[in-house]
């Protein structure tokens, strides 16, 4: 997807090495960078973007990977609880 100035392939050292100092610059925890697609991939659950379009985005071919990718963080668990119970609850 991405690659050098020059039309090369990124190696896989300078990939690391520029991930590293991202995290460096940012001040933020050392993490893998594959962790960074579990983070990508997590972020498209609350932004609502439907499963097709999630799986076009990040390459995914079957939809079992947003499965292993895609964590379901506890405020979206709380948002579906609270739109179930006023859906039940409603006084309308």
């Amino acid at each position: 997807m991405f690659a050098q100035p020059i039309g090369r392939p990124i190696t896989p050292e300078s990939d690391h090495n520029h991930w590293k100092a991202l995290l460096r610059a940012a001040g933020v925890r050392e993490a893998r960078l594959h962790d960074a697609r579990h983070t990508a991939a997590t972020m498209l659950l609350p932004l609502g973007v439907p499963e097709r379009a999630a799986m076009a985005t990040m390459g995914w071919s079957h939809s079992a990977m947003a499965k292993r990718y895609q964590h379901v963080a506890e405020p979206i668990r709380r948002d579906i609880a609270s739109r179930v119970g006023d859906l039940l609850w409603s006084t309308e």
